[in-house]
């Protein structure tokens, strides 16, 4: 199992969270997303690697922007 974390800017509550989830739960591969808002840290875990770019265009489809990665 593979594991990535960001740091996820904007993500202020609970909904803010469940929006990133949504989108990055939806690429291939995801097993499990984990958010932590008060860090705005964000956790991918997959069976196999996940592209950053992907991870990057979910966050951003969610309205939010992955930062220092």
């Amino acid at each position: 199992m593979a594991s990535s974390t960001y740091t996820v800017q904007g993500m202020t509550c609970d909904h803010c969270a469940g929006a990133v989830t949504s989108e990055v739960t939806a690429i291939p591969g995801v097993t499990e997303v984990a958010v932590d808002v008060a860090a705005g840290r964000l956790t991918v875990f997959s069976a196999e690697p996940v592209p950053d770019q992907a991870v990057n265009d979910a966050v951003e489809e969610a309205g939010y922007e992955v930062v220092g990665a």
